[in-house]
């Protein structure tokens, strides 16, 4: 009989954090990587000593209330904890983790890439080319947005807010930033802090949102907030589609007062907005923003890292509950 911790992983995570999780733990496997309805996550929850979830799974207070007491942390394969009850969770004293730092840069990139697809109409001229209606060409034709030398506006300077910022600057674009707590000048970096989000607004040619989705941030970026941008911003979401009043955006959008979005995350996931999707103006992504197999490896050891600490009676480094 196994004297190993029992580990759930609930969705199928790299192989090499597959093989390393079994070197260590009694390791129940999703290799059909099914996303479990609550009822199956909830099952599977009752005979394990671990579970190493992704953004997917919900842990709500009605699910934290129903875990057994045998179920001591939950290792999370994600920075966010939306998906989180965190309060229920350290009433019930089971202790919860995330993977902060290791997939900053790939999100950076990923918001790069939106923010320059956006402006220059990525996605409208892929889909001419694969359709075969590419038929002329003129100095009038798919004119986009130019990038370089641009007010960029961050909303949450963390860490991937600073790696951002730093793309941005081999842009030669002009940074600026809104945070809860101004950075060191050595962090900034040159980066032009805000501390009131409106005054941030006012002058973002570009906005990148990079900050978590809270009771607070829910739903901030709204008609109110769209109305201060400068007319014909671009706009680029990376972070929770749970940041952004969806029905103002497309408005927004159509009127032209936001000239283009590039989006990774919306509220409805997965699926996403089809009335977002029907605009030609939004280049979007299906929440890919850490999807690099480097960021995969390194997300599924830090979860493991944390996993390891515990049950060698140590505090986890990423302990957030």
């Amino acid at each position: 009989m196994s004297t190993q911790p029992i580990l759930l992983i609930t969705r199928k995570l790299s192989k090499n954090t597959e093989i390393r999780a079994a070197e260590t733990y009694d390791v129940r496997l999703n290799p059909e990587d099914k996303l479990y309805t609550p009822d199956e996550l909830l099952q599977k929850c009752q005979d394990v000593d671990a579970v190493l979830p992704c953004h997917s799974e919900l842990f709500s207070a009605d699910m934290v209330a129903m875990l057994p007491e045998r179920l001591k942390i939950i290792a999370n394969h994600s920075v966010g904890l939306d998906h989180c009850d965190l309060a229920a969770l350290k009433e019930k004293g089971i202790v919860v983790t995330n993977t902060p730092e290791v997939l900053s840069d790939a999100t950076a990139e990923i918001s790069m890439l939106l923010m320059l697809g956006a402006a220059r109409r990525a996605s409208e001229g892929d889909q001419l080319v694969r359709s075969g209606k590419w038929e002329h060409w003129s100095p009038s034709f798919m004119v986009g947005t130019q990038v370089t030398g641009k007010k960029l506006g961050i909303v949450g300077m963390g860490r991937v807010g600073q790696i951002m910022s730093k793309r941005a600057r081999g842009f030669d674009m002009e940074v600026h930033y809104h945070n809860r707590t101004r950075l060191s000048s050595e962090l900034e970096d040159g980066a032009i802090f805000h501390e009131d989000l409106d005054s941030l607004l006012s002058v973002s040619q570009f906005l990148s949102l990079h900050c978590p989705a809270t009771p607070e941030t829910t739903g901030f970026f709204n008609q109110e907030k769209i109305a201060l941008l400068p007319d014909g911003a671009v706009f680029v979401n990376t972070s929770r589609g749970a940041l952004v009043d969806e029905e103002a955006l497309i408005n927004a959008l159509k009127s032209g007062k936001i000239s283009a979005a590039g989006l990774d995350v919306y509220l409805s996931e997965p699926g996403g907005n089809p009335a977002l999707a029907s605009l030609d103006n939004v280049f979007m992504l299906p929440h890919i923003g850490s999807a690099t197999f480097e960021t995969r490896d390194a997300m599924g050891f830090r979860a493991l890292d944390n996993l390891d600490a515990y049950f060698a009676g140590k505090e986890p480094n990423d302990r957030v509950a």
